[in-house]
């Protein structure tokens, strides 16, 4: 054991630069495997947690005042039902912003949907105009307990006596109202009523819903919402990053492994004749893969234990987002063992591909073979020998040769070179994604900046032409937004009506043609994946009592509402419903306008009559990201690098043999170094164009496969850039080159006895 220790101390002196390139690429890993568990536990558990603790209600129905909810606590399946309570739809303000909101009276704290209060306290009959604002609401309204908030158009005025969780949908800006409940009497004229259903078996969601909607009937049901859709809304982006990490994570493992696992070949070839001393002096081929193995799992351990430590002790000090979700996740019951089985597993799978080159070095004979005079493929080609007949430089040519003409060593070496490289190209994909997000949101269902709902008493005609005065507004879009259940009744889809045949509205389509006809509309793929249906399919829904059939002649990219969304022009709902009425508008800027000055004026043009939002970009949510990305290329370089001089030690070593032969036929060391420099390069270059080759396509799928899945539907993927890739490329070849020219002119300036030696 004594003998061993001292040996891998001896091999530990000569390769310290490997060794600590090892331990922090191991450690770099492990921390985006910790960083993709936190955050996926961060997605799911938040929302769990509310919604264990407010006993909440898998199902919530809005339906209209006079639906007998009574008959609902009898279905099968039904467990406790909460409600039903009125509702009303309001307009508050606090502090210069302003939201659209759900007041619902709820005459003492539910036991079923039990919302669990993080600030205040509950209502008080005390205090009849008390409400309790839910957070997300909060936030938006920069309210606390104490403010009051006002109501536009009349002289009401609510106190906030407290703030809650729920697990409800959340507030969306121009697209889910907040909620807030108050005291029955602060409703006093209700617009529907909402009742809340607790189910023995949340599988049973979508019959539930059915049968709810046959008792009360289609026309008295205006929204479903359900636990899967408030709990997929809650995960949002917060998982994405979560796939992200643990994708390029698990890539990022498997690179290593090969890395290591191409490192320790390498190095037995090149230590064949040592391998050979220790057999001959009485190690068994155990105790030799033994050494290896000890040597590099001791490595990736350290890395492994020095990510854990860091993210343990200062993952929640990481700013925005990740430093929350790592917050959150250490005081999650599962995250002691997290915290071991990640590292441990890495450090497992490391050891495994180490072993399988350990086992080579154990089989290696105790008295060296003579090897061959010359390797399979290592006589010139006609090509090559007609290449120095032409005067090409012979570095060029016998660094090809070098290159390539071991294929099966070759083909391995660029393949592990060419995979940490793959995965550089679509983080690369990932990065330009978002960034085309913010740069050319039209292009990626966003042809809209600012999102308008006025008060009643305005003329649509009137509206439009205070918001086409503004100098920083391109076109006002009339629309309508409603919400309507699907074929089969059992979940709420999003119905908008946006522009008119004579303006259309600008979708961004992705399959199909735009919406031009009567009963035309287009769909996002959330809806399309909900309703089983595709572009040339009619649908029918149910808008309030009244049906609707729809032609589908498009897909269009939808970041909203995970893509439940179909829209067809105000002009077809309007022959349904001659008087149906603009509710809001939407609004296209000039190039180089800013949004917030827009929204400014115009809300001061307004005089308080306006509610100006801007429309939510979900890549704003994904900002942490780009700080995920640039660390992952960080580590997934230096994996790069380790599997270069791994590369460079071997074409150093197998160069050895040639050296007299080079020097024979009269080339200087400056020439035959530039063989060896020319071959890494040649490597590398092979590499680039295999990673460029193979990850551009990879990542358009990867990207739009996230898309399908998320809602919004394939057709977001954008790759880099030429000005991007070809300068990685350039940096990656130049790179391999500068650092093979050091041990290169080292080997060619070589003494006689030493390359004897080596040749011996």
């Amino acid at each position: 054991m004594r003998a061993t220790l001292r040996w891998a101390h001896s091999d530990l002196r000569t390769h310290r630069g490997e060794a600590l390139f090892l331990v922090l690429a191991t450690a770099g890993i492990v921390a985006s495997l910790l960083l993709a568990t936190a955050l996926f536990g961060y997605a799911t558990n938040p929302w769990q947690r509310v919604f264990t603790q407010s006993h909440g209600a898998h199902v919530w129905l809005h339906t209209d005042k006079a639906a007998d909810t009574g008959k609902l606590a009898g279905l099968d399946g039904v467990d406790t039902v909460a409600g039903p309570y009125p509702t009303a739809a309001v307009t508050v303000s606090s502090r210069g912003s302003r939201a659209s909101v759900e007041l619902r009276g709820t005459p003492e704290r539910p036991s079923v949907g039990r919302p669990p209060i993080v600030s205040g306290h509950w209502l008080d009959p005390s205090a009849p105009n008390g409400v309790v604002l839910e957070s997300r609401l909060a936030r938006a309204l920069l309210a606390e307990p104490g403010d009051t908030l006002t109501v536009p158009g009349t002289a009401r005025e609510l106190t906030v006596v407290g703030l809650a969780d729920s697990a409800e949908p959340r507030y969306r800006p121009g697209e889910q109202p907040g909620l807030v409940w108050a005291l029955p009497s602060a409703v006093p004229d209700p617009g529907g009523q909402v009742i809340g259903l607790r189910l023995t078996d949340p599988g049973d969601t979508s019959y539930i819903v059915q049968r709810a909607v046959t008792v009360l009937g289609s026309g008295a049901i205006g929204e479903v919402s359900t636990w899967q859709q408030a709990r997929a809304e809650a995960q949002g982006d917060n998982r994405l990053l979560g796939q992200v990490l643990g994708l390029f994570g698990l890539g990022a493992l498997v690179a290593a492994g090969f890395a290591v696992h191409g490192a320790i070949g390498t190095r037995i070839r090149g230590h064949l004749r040592d391998l050979s001393v220790l057999k001959a002096i009485g190690f068994t081929p155990g105790q030799v893969v033994r050494i290896f193995l000890l040597q590099h799992l001791a490595y990736a351990l350290l890395g492994a234990l020095a990510a854990a430590g860091l993210a343990e002790a200062l993952g929640s000090r990481i700013p925005g987002r990740l430093g929350d979700a790592v917050g959150v996740w250490q005081g999650l019951p599962g995250h002691t063992v997290a915290l071991i089985v990640v590292p441990v597993g890495a450090v497992l799978f490391i050891g495994a591909t180490t072993g399988l080159a350990a086992w080579r070095a154990g089989r290696v004979p105790p008295v060296p073979l003579p090897r061959p005079a010359a390797t399979s493929g290592g006589r010139l080609s006609g090509v090559a020998r007609r290449a120095l007949g032409v005067r090409i430089p012979p570095a060029l040519v016998l660094g090809w040769h070098t290159a390539f003409t071991r294929r099966p060593r070759s083909l391995a070496t660029v393949a592990r070179l060419t995979l940490p490289l793959l995965l550089i190209v679509v983080a690369m994909s990932a990065w330009t994604t978002i960034d085309r997000f913010h740069s050319d949101p039209e292009r990626v269902g966003l042809p809209t900046a600012l999102s308008v709902r006025a008060d009643a008493g305005h003329s649509e005609q009137q509206i439009r032409s205070l918001l086409e005065r503004d100098p920083g507004v391109a076109a006002a879009y009339p629309g309508v937004e409603t919400a309507a259940l699907g074929p089969s009744q059992t979940a709420t889809i999003a119905l908008r009506g946006l522009g008119t045949h004579r303006d259309p509205y600008p979708h961004t389509l992705a399959e199909g043609r735009p919406a031009r006809g009567s009963d035309e509309a287009v769909a996002g793929q959330g809806l399309l994946d909900l309703l089983d249906a595709r572009v040339g399919d009619w649908v029918r829904m149910t808008v309030g009592d009244q049906p609707l059939i729809l032609h589908i002649v498009g897909r269009s990219i939808e970041p909203e509402n995970a893509g439940r969304v179909i829209s067809t022009s105000l002009d077809t709902l309007r022959e349904n419903d001659p008087g149906l009425r603009p509710t809001l508008y939407e609004l296209r800027l000039d190039p180089g306008a800013d949004p917030r000055e827009v929204a400014d004026r115009l809300a001061a043009a307004g005089d308080g009559h306006l509610d100006v939002h801007a429309v939510a970009n979900p890549a704003d949510g994904l900002s942490p990201l780009r700080a995920v990305v640039a660390g992952l290329i960080a580590v997934l370089a230096l994996i790069g690098l380790i599997e270069l001089l791994t590369a460079i030690g071997g074409t150093v070593r197998e160069s050895e043999r040639d050296l007299l032969a080079l020097k024979a036929i009269g080339l200087s060391p400056r020439q035959i170094t530039a063989i060896t420099v020319t071959a890494t390069g040649l490597t590398a270059l092979a590499a680039v164009l295999a990673a460029t080759a193979l990850g551009l396509p990879l990542a358009h799928w990867l990207i739009d496969a996230q898309g399908r899945s998320s809602g919004i539907g394939a057709g977001i993927a954008q790759g880099p850039s030429a000005v991007l890739v070809v300068p990685l490329g350039a940096a990656a070849v130049l790179c391999a080159a500068a650092l093979a020219a050091v041990p290169a002119a080292r080997a060619a300036r070589r003494r006689l006895a030493d390359t004897l030696s080596a040749v011996a």
